[in-house]
């Protein structure tokens, strides 16, 4: 397949280490994320706390019909999500895109009776932590990811 139909970034062809970045961006909705600068912070914060190197994420926030499309084309999903990550690179090198449903995450939010911001925040470190090498597959999994996502989201409410 050719590169310029996959919907992602892919990573360099050259060898050269990359300079660290994250990118927020939007597809197919109109959605500005608030306090780009302190949600970069606090991500590249969490990286360094699991000791890995951030070379580049890039976040996508979209609708759940761009994502469905992803989910269906790339991974075989025919399901909504709120959230799909690419990885580039093994841990600890973070490198990768990461897609986030916006219409997923205010009905999440609804549901989980939580407001959006803390649910969007969740959605954003759980990507970066799959990045960092957690799963969440099993039982075990899903304990330890969702005490990741905790222990993060209070060094965001402590920083801002």
């Amino acid at each position: 397949m050719p590169n310029e139909d996959l919907p992602f970034i892919l990573p360099p062809d050259h060898e050269e280490e990359p300079e660290q970045s994250i990118i927020f961006q939007s597809e197919e909705i109109d959605f500005q994320l608030d306090n780009e600068a302190a949600v970069a912070e606090w991500i590249v914060s969490v990286i360094n706390m699991e000791k890995c190197r951030l070379t580049g994420v890039n976040f996508i926030f979209c609708s759940d019909d761009y994502l469905h499309q992803i989910n269906v084309t790339y991974l075989d999903h025919d399901t909504l999500t709120d959230i799909i990550t690419f990885p580039y690179d093994d841990p600890p090198v973070i490198h990768g895109d990461i897609f986030i449903s916006i219409d997923r995450i205010r009905d999440n939010a609804t549901q989980l009776k939580t407001d959006f911001s803390t649910e969007l925040h969740r959605v954003i470190i759980h990507g970066v932590l799959h990045l960092c090498g957690y799963g969440d597959k099993t039982p075990e999994e899903k304990s330890r990811m969702t005490q990741k996502e905790d222990n993060a989201l209070q060094l965001y409410d402590q920083a801002s």
